[in-house]
C-alpha cells in the first residue's frame, strides 16, 4: 500500500528528512511519531505528490509518487495544513460540495457532522471557525468519500478528550472497512492505543519503528516494579523484593513498564514536546 525506501529531502541544505524506509499494509493504521520539524508533514507531502525527494523511491498504492496524477487522488483521502477549505463558505456548503463530488449521501454527511459535533455549527462560515472546529471540518472532508487510503496529519490536535476519543472511533471503523490510514501525531498515548505500527522520528530520522506494544516491551524492565515513596523518593526493584518495603511510608507502587513518551527521552535525551 505504501513503501518507502531510503527516501531523503532537504530544504536549503537543511535535512527534513534522511534516508527513511517503512512499508505500511493494506488496512493498517501506522503512526508516525516526532515533535514539530522533525520531518512528519515533509513526508507526508512526499508521498501525496505534492514534494519529490532528492533520493529514494517511494510508493503509494502501487504507484511511484513522482508520477501521482488527479485520478490517484480519488482514493486518497488528505487532512494536512497544505489542504484547505472555501473560508467565505459555510461548514456545510463545504462538505456539500465534496459530498456531491465524490456521491456520497447527505446523511452521511449529517452523520458525521453529528459525530464531530459540528451539526449544530454547519452554518457557521469556515472564516468564523475556532482551531479545533476547522480540524474537525478537514477531518470529515478528508473521510467522506472513504477512500482507499488517509494521511491524517494531527488530526485531534486541539480536541478535547471527548471529541479525541470519537476520532479514535471512527479511525478504527474506517481501518476496519479496509481503509489504510498513514496519522503524524505528538500523541504517544494516542499512538500506542489505535496504531499497529509506529515510527518514531527525530531530526529527520526514523529512530526506533514497530508495533507500538513490542516497542514497548523492547525497552521495558521485565519483571521489576518503582516504588514512590511520600518523600518523593523513588526506587526501582524486583517484584519480588516489593514487600520489604510495605511497612513504610509508600505513595504508589507500579510495575516498571516504558511508555512511547519515555523511551523517546531514552533514545534522544530530549522530552518529547510539540510547538
Amino acid at each position: 500500500m505504501i513503501e518507502l525506501r531510503r527516501v531523503t529531502k532537504a530544504f536549503n541544505g537543511r535535512m527534513a528528512v534522511e534516508d527513511i524506509s517503512f512499508t505500511i499494509s493494506e488496512g493498517q493504521i501506522f503512526g508516525f511519531l516526532g515533535p514539530s520539524g522533525s520531518g512528519k508533514s515533509t513526508t507526508i507531502n512526499i508521498l501525496t505528490g505534492q514534494l519529490t525527494q532528492d533520493s529514494g523511491q517511494a510508493w503509494v498504492l502501487g504507484k511511484d509518487t513522482r508520477q501521482i496524477g488527479s485520478d490517484d487522488l480519488l482514493d486518497i483521502g488528505i487532512m494536512s495544513d497544505t489542504i484547505g477549505f472555501y473560508e467565505r463558505l459555510s461548514i456545510y456548503k463545504n462538505l456539500l460540495f465534496f459530498a456531491k463530488f465524490h456521491h456520497v449521501s447527505t446523511d452521511y454527511l449529517d452523520q458525521l457532522l453529528r459525530r464531530l459535533d459540528l451539526f449544530d455549527d454547519k452554518n457557521k462560515k469556515a472564516i468564523d471557525l475556532s482551531t479545533g472546529m476547522k480540524q474537525r471540518l478537514l477531518l470529515i472532508q478528508a473521510v467522506l468519500h472513504t477512500p482507499k487510503l488517509l494521511f491524517l496529519d494531527e488530526p485531534t490536535s486541539g480536541l478535547d478528550p471527548t471529541l479525541s476519543r470519537e476520532v479514535h472511533r471512527l479511525l478504527l471503523e474506517l481501518k476496519h472497512k479496509g481503509v489504510t490510514i498513514f496519522l503524524t501525531t505528538h500523541d504517544m498515548t494516542e499512538a500506542t492505543e489505535i496504531c499497529d505500527e509506529i515510527a518514531l522520528l527525530y531530526q529527520g530520522k526514523i529512530i526506533e519503528a514497530g508495533a507500538p506494544q513490542a516497542v514497548i516491551d523492547k525497552y521495558s524492565d521485565k519483571g521489576k516494579v518503582v516504588i514512590r515513596f511520600q518523600n518523593g523518593k523513588s526506587i526501582t526493584i524486583p517484584q519480588e523484593e516489593t514487600a520489604n518495603y510495605l511497612g513504610q511510608h509508600i505513595s504508589s507502587i507500579h510495575t516498571s513498564e516504558a511508555t512511547l513518551a519515555s523511551i523517546f527521552i531514552q533514545l534522544t535525551g530530549e522530552k518529547f514536546e510539540n510547538d
